[in-house]
């Protein structure tokens, strides 16, 4: 199944995707899906997607965990591009970004000019987490799944490396988009076999497979849920694969005009133009 927020003549609803239209549900948040286990109550109203504009499934009540360096081609690439070996990884590192800087599919990717010339993209598959708790085991995590959805973690990169720190260099406002929804887990058997892609204007940037991650979903939950509390509706991006604009030769940044999408096999087209901050 495929959950949608969207808004259609002035109203913001929720719905399941199914072909080219959307069902209409009573819920107007999709975390009260989750909730309620997936169950919906549809309206009998069928919106065309075309007329839809589609919203980031889920409006953050906090911030959205992140996974850095969780492919090991992208930090053979970023090594390269710094000009030094970075230390091995026992464990999964975490940031997060904030809920400002969240949008959705189609929504503008700003370049803050006054503040950053280095604007990157990082194609990301996103956990959606279903059923709450903390001290997850390995074993149980994928219970803890509700859906996936797909993230680009928008990086400031000379923000970035100025600050030596992910929050600032990731964190600014429209440098989290999500969706284009979130498709139920009992539709992904298995979160490590989905093929990643990046394009920009057209031309695949970034392609791998989650097979590739160092730490799969099941360490990442398990990982970040220690003596923390995952909640319902929680959002995991689980990092991204190599291909990123600055370890290039030379280094790519996006620009206004560009058009950036992000693909997983199974979830769908995440796509959004970039355009330059008043």
């Amino acid at each position: 199944m495929k959950l949608a927020r969207f808004e259609t003549g002035g109203r913001t609803l929720c719905g399941v995707v199914d072909g080219d239209s959307i069902k209409v549900v009573t819920d107007t948040d999709l975390r009260d899906v989750i909730m309620n286990n997936g169950a919906v109550a549809e309206t009998g109203e069928t919106v065309a997607l075309g007329d839809a504009r589609l919203l980031a499934p889920l409006k953050p009540a906090k911030n959205v965990f992140c996974v850095g360096l969780n492919y090991q081609d992208h930090i053979t690439e970023g090594e390269r591009a710094i000009g030094r070996k970075l230390d091995p990884q026992e464990v999964p590192i975490f940031f997060t970004k904030p809920p400002t800087s969240v949008i959705g599919p189609e929504d503008d990717v700003l370049v803050h000019q006054a503040v950053t010339t280095e604007v990157d993209w990082e194609a990301e598959l996103a956990v959606v987490i279903g059923r709450g708790a903390r001290n997850i085991s390995y074993d149980d995590a994928l219970d803890h799944v509700f859906g996936y959805t797909l993230v680009n973690d928008i990086s400031h990169r000379d923000i970035q490396m100025k600050h030596r720190q992910w929050f600032r260099g990731k964190g600014l406002d429209g440098a989290c988009p999500i969706g284009p929804w979130i498709v139920t887990a009992d539709e992904i058997p298995d979160p490590q076999a989905l093929d990643v892609l990046c394009r920009v204007n057209g031309e695949t940037k970034q392609s791998a497979s989650t097979a590739q991650m160092i730490f799969d979903v099941r360490t990442l939950i398990e990982s970040l849920s220690a003596g923390l509390t995952l909640e319902p509706g929680d959002i995991l991006a689980t990092g991204t694969p190599n291909g990123v604009g600055f370890a290039r030769t030379p280094p790519e940044f996006l620009k206004a005009g560009d058009v950036v999408e992000v693909e997983v096999s199974g979830v769908g087209i995440l796509r959004n133009p970039v355009v330059n901050a008043d």
